[in-house]
């Protein structure tokens, strides 16, 4: 309270007194006296400890735990994927399911097709032939296959290696998408026509698809030929290296030109 305040109200006091003096009222001195004293002396000013933060020990170790927590949630999706027979036909012929590999906070993602009988065998997606030319076209945009994400549209091996049907993928479909939503990648590159016309509910060719980015809820897409296309058909490499060049230009790689 204020100097000028102060005087306010020891004013108001006296004079209250003094009205009652004049009506007969007797007071006691010591109670004015001491309400007066207690107008001129200011309240102390409360002491504020200052407020020490403690953060939960999740917040501290957050970014450390983020990827326990995706491999976590990753695999018992991948136990549910182990377990599915929703195709009689793939559920029969399978040797294992082949759910996906690599970093669970990958920045980028790979989508195939389906397991091949090499991937069959080992559980693994891209292992075979196309798997390794899809290894070198990783290490050739500066990655490491355990950096990114792999994965296909099916997790079972078709017999013979034939197309997908339109209703294995329906099938298959919620579970690739429950992956993409855990991993959260900034980037998905769609290997070949399946995987691209899935992703993306499209019917157009994968060359009218590719060279350019697409969206899949949010997330920029990549469509260019599957490794196992290029292994027939060498000359397209040039399209797929023109296509990665495109992606790492997003991703903020160094472009060799």
């Amino acid at each position: 309270m204020s100097d000028a305040e102060l005087q306010v109200v020891a004013r108001s006091l006296r004079q209250k007194s003094e009205s009652l003096r004049r009506a007969g009222v007797r007071h006691n001195r010591r109670a004015v006296k001491k309400d007066l004293s207690r107008a001129s002396v200011p309240a102390p000013a409360p002491v504020i400890t200052p407020a020490v933060m403690v953060l939960p020990a999740a917040a501290i170790d957050h970014r450390e735990s983020v990827p326990a927590e995706r491999e976590s949630v990753l695999a018992d999706l991948a136990r549910e994927v182990a377990g599915c027979t929703r195709c009689e036909e793939l559920a029969r012929c399978r040797k294992q399911t082949v759910f996906g590999v690599g970093d669970p906070c990958a920045e980028l993602c790979f989508v195939g097709e389906a397991p091949g009988a090499d991937e069959d065998a080992q559980g693994e997606p891209f292992v075979g032939a196309a798997g390794q030319l899809l290894t070198k076209i990783i290490a050739a945009m500066g990655l490491e296959r355990r950096r990114v994400y792999i994965c296909n549209m099916l997790k079972c091996r078709p017999p013979g290696n034939r197309t997908p049907g339109t209703d294995e993928i329906a099938n298959c479909r919620g579970f690739l998408e429950r992956q993409l939503e855990i991993i959260r990648p900034k980037f998905i590159c769609a290997l070949g026509a399946v995987a691209a016309k899935a992703l993306l509910n499209s019917e157009l060719s994968i060359g009218r698809l590719r060279g350019q980015f697409h969206d899949y809820r949010g997330i920029p897409v990549l469509c260019t030929y599957h490794p196992a296309y290029l292994l027939r058909s060498p000359d397209a490499k040039k399209y797929v290296w023109e296509d990665i060049q495109i992606l790492m230009g997003k991703l903020g790689l160094h472009v060799k030109t």
